[in-house]
């Protein structure tokens, strides 16, 4: 099975082509990346991931129509960005006949972390106490979601000011933080940097390899958009 994931809930647009072998007769599988990109993209998410697909898929060798489901990141993240990774999944699997799963951004970091305990670079240790995935809200906000010692979430994502973070009662429980390192001193702890990946999204869809049928693909935006639609003129009656 090959599957292609992406992401455009960061300033970063992740897009790869994960492929999924038959379960060995011990009911394992191993998950290997055909190719991958992640590419800084700023604001312009759209731009960046149309280029990326051809790329990648070119890359791993394959077509368009060799995919057999489509996996992404949900967020939380910005309105214009996600959106844009939200709407390619679900087009390209409406096109192409295949399931589009979405994923918890924050889910897909979680994840790969946990998997890499004990292996990363710079050898950090998933505490017994669980962890905190951190990423960028703007507005001077962040999103951050809770997990336990094995990975999975336990609370959020939510998106508040770093102060009002620190603020909560259980903050300091946290052994480890990761996701962007830009808040460490906002947070007033080392956020180990890490970023979702292809691995990491496909991961987290629980539902794929176990041939589950995914939900809607709905974005996690959080908060409010800004644009509204201008309220109805009052019509004033002449005197």
């Amino acid at each position: 099975m090959l599957v292609l994931a992406l992401d455009t809930a960061t300033p970063t647009v992740v897009l790869g082509v994960v492929e999924i072998p038959s379960p060995a007769e011990s009911g394992w599988y191993g998950l290997g990346l055909r190719a991958a990109r992640s590419v800084p993209s700023g604001n312009r998410h759209a731009e960046t991931l149309g280029a990326l697909i051809p790329d990648v898929l070119d890359e791993g060798g394959i077509g368009m129509t060799d995919l057999s489901a489509i996996v992404a990141g949900l967020g939380p993240g910005p309105f214009t960005g996600l959106r844009v990774g939200v709407v390619t999944a679900a087009a390209l699997g409406d096109a192409l006949g295949v399931p589009a799963y979405g994923v918890c951004t924050h889910d897909a970091i979680a994840i790969m972390h946990k998997a890499l305990a004990g292996s990363v670079p710079d050898g950090t240790i998933v505490p017994a106490q669980g962890f905190a995935v951190v990423t960028d809200a703007r507005r001077k906000e962040c999103y951050w979601a809770d997990y336990d010692s094995l990975g999975i979430r336990i609370s959020g994502p939510h998106v508040e000011r770093p102060a009002d973070v620190v603020a909560r009662p259980n903050w300091r429980r946290h052994g480890l933080v990761i996701g962007d390192s830009t808040f460490s001193e906002a947070l007033e702890t080392e956020v180990v940097p890490a970023e979702p990946d292809p691995m990491g999204l496909v991961l987290a869809a629980g539902g794929l390899t176990a041939g589950e049928l995914p939900g809607p693909i709905e974005p996690l935006y959080l908060r409010r958009p800004d644009a509204r639609p201008p309220s109805a003129r009052k019509l004033v009656t002449p005197r």
